[in-house]
């Protein structure tokens, strides 16, 4: 086996919440800090009198990351999941050295470029241009490298208008282009990339996980990759972390299994945060169909938990709000199976055109049916699709359409024989009849 390129021995990252220090304060002018020292002990005399003891200002602390280890070898693409809070985002930007660990040992062998937020690196007051050759600079390639794939970089970015314009001025689209073609074209030992790609149209997306795959796959250069799109994750990736509670759970090249095992819902586990999606406020803005929220809904409308028993009455309930109405939306969703594979599309527009429900200017909710008795036991991946027909998406499936999580579980049929999960990707009860 070659030599790791990222060898992570208890990394531990500690942070203290409230009290005096940290709890996000910020910096402190001389006068305050001369202010505070005299105020502290008369402070600290009303606590004494108050509580009968000495009081250390209700810090509190928090492990963000606690004890995680691993090494990741040349040319690995290395998927990082888990749920807000875990630590995925700590762990990257510790190992891009933006922060200090408390404990633990890491060593990293070549150049590293990190893409963790809108503007990372970038000076905003100088253009697109120079900012390409700081970026490289300070990955220490010399101006020679760089001008050699300066051409390359900004083809890829699309920003060749406004190369000689302060960054400042560029959209958050235009930063993350531009940031991304620089750290992937510069040629890092490392590649290190946040769901800052979020923020992207869906041709950019698709633009950037293909870069990354030949980084990864034909360059023989190591990609760290954090997401919440499991789609994405299981494309690109061979190998995935998941990380709980600032712990590393998992460490496996069974990319679907982990995946399985992080969208599987365990008993107590909160199960809305995976069965519903929300906009974020910011999301898919559009006059003709900006969606608010998806979820698995029963009859009522009511949001269900998961998981579900295969017989429950699903609808894929889409709350959206429409400025502006357009005959050639279509709207509608996909599903796909735990290994990826496409069951079926459904959308508004299938009947004859006088069942379409109708929609309004306003706020709007669409139901589609989910079949019972149709699918097989397993966690189902639902996405939200849809466009102008014919024109354009705003939803493209597999690019940056919002999902849901759906798990199904047990009653696959009412006979005694089928009480687990049956062979094959669907699990419909269908009718029988004897010909006589």
């Amino acid at each position: 086996m070659s030599e790791s390129v990222i060898q992570v021995d208890h990394l531990a990252k500690r942070y203290v919440l409230g009290g005096s220090r940290g709890g996000g304060k910020g910096y402190r002018t001389l006068r305050e800090s001369l202010v505070n020292s005299l105020r502290a002990p008369l402070a600290r005399w009303r606590q004494r009198a108050k509580n009968g003891h000495a009081t250390n200002g209700a810090e509190q602390e928090f492990w963000a990351l606690k004890d995680v280890s691993f090494q990741v070898q040349p040319g690995e693409a290395v998927g990082i999941i888990g749920r807000n809070g875990a630590g995925k985002s700590t762990l990257l930007k510790v190992l891009s050295r933006i922060t200090e660990p408390t404990g633990g040992r890491i060593a990293i062998r070549g150049r590293v470029a990190s893409l963790l937020e809108v503007g990372t690196g970038f000076h905003p007051e100088l253009t697109g241009r120079e900012n390409i050759f700081l970026n490289g600079a300070i990955l220490g390639m010399s101006r020679v490298e760089i001008k050699a794939k300066f051409d390359e970089i900004v083809a890829f970015a699309e920003v060749e208008r406004f190369l000689d314009t302060p960054v400042k001025r560029y959209s958050s689209g235009m930063y993350v282009r531009l940031a991304f073609a620089v750290a992937a074209h510069l040629e890092p030992e490392i590649l290190i990339v946040d769901e800052v790609l979020a923020v992207g149209d869906a041709e950019f997306q698709k633009k950037c996980l293909g870069k990354m795959k030949n980084i990864s796959k034909l360059g023989g250069r190591t990609v760290l990759f954090v997401s919440h799109q499991m789609n994405a994750v299981e494309q690109m990736c061979s190998r995935v972390f998941l990380l709980d509670a600032g712990r590393l759970q998992t460490d496996t090249t069974d990319v679907r299994a982990a995946i399985g095992k992080y969208l599987a819902v365990e008993d107590g586990a909160d199960h809305s945060l995976r069965a519903r999606w929300t906009n974020s406020g910011t999301q898919f803005a559009n006059p003709w169909f900006r969606p608010e929220r998806i979820f698995v809904a029963d009859e009522a409308g009511e949001p269900l938990t998961t998981p579900l028993p295969n017989d429950s009455a699903m609808w894929l309930q889409i709350e959206a709000e429409i400025s502006e109405l357009d005959p050639s939306l279509t709207v509608g969703y996909a599903i796909y199976s735990e290994n990826n594979e496409l069951l079926y599309w459904s959308y508004q527009t299938d009947a004859p055109s006088e069942q379409w429900p109708p929609l309004t200017v306003g706020k709007v909710i669409l139901r589609g049916l989910i079949p019972p008795r149709f699918l097989n036991e397993g966690i189902y991946t639902i996405e939200l699709v849809g466009g102008l027909h014919h024109r354009e998406w705003l939803f493209e499936p597999r690019v940056n359409a919002p999902s849901i999580f759906l798990n199904l579980r047990g009653r696959l049929s009412d006979s005694p024989l089928w009480l687990e999960k049956r062979p094959g990707l669907l699990a419909p009860v269908l009718p029988w009849v004897r010909s006589s």
